[in-house]
């Protein structure tokens, strides 16, 4: 038993770091896209250096959460047999890949030749992240925070 604790502690934990890492991401993606947004409102231009780094980082973001992470929460959720969890993924995973759609349409015009529409575009991506932040927070709320192993008890998954 001990050992299957040590395992799963193993395969999981891993999962928390690689979840804590998209989330960093995340918060340096905001961190660039508010100072667009401060740099449209102050000059009323963004350089292009600007540009780029939010786009850098909005694409970093999307690709790990697409191809890494919601990924993981799945094999997680089917591991310790949770069914709500796999259910509430197949509902939102779809309105997830639409999102990452909707947003790299959105990047792709994020360019120097198209700075005249660019207050339009990043109000558009803006909302569309907040949508994609509640679902997000959702999913590791109620998968992998479920699953997490708590230091002050030693229930098993289904009692947590």
């Amino acid at each position: 038993m001990l050992e299957s604790c040590k395992n799963a502690q193993e395969r999981w934990g891993g999962v928390h770091q690689m979840i804590d890492r998209w989330l960093a991401e995340r918060r340096e993606m905001l961190i660039s896209y508010n100072r667009l947004s401060i740099s449209l409102k102050n000059k009323g231009q963004v350089s292009t250096d600007q540009l780029e780094t939010f786009r850098e980082w909005l694409v970093d973001y999307l690709s790990a959460g697409h191809f890494e992470i919601y990924e993981q929460l799945l094999r997680e959720a089917e591991a310790f047999k949770d069914r709500a969890a796999v259910e509430l993924l197949d509902t939102t995973l779809p309105a997830l890949h639409d999102s990452t759609q909707s947003l790299m349409r959105l990047e792709c015009q994020l360019t120097p030749a198209a700075l005249s529409h660019i207050k339009d575009t990043l109000s558009q991506l803006g909302e569309l992240l907040a949508e994609r932040f509640e679902q997000e927070d959702l999913l590791i709320k109620m998968l992998h925070a479920a699953h997490a192993p708590t230091a002050t008890t030693t229930s098993s998954p289904a009692e947590a």
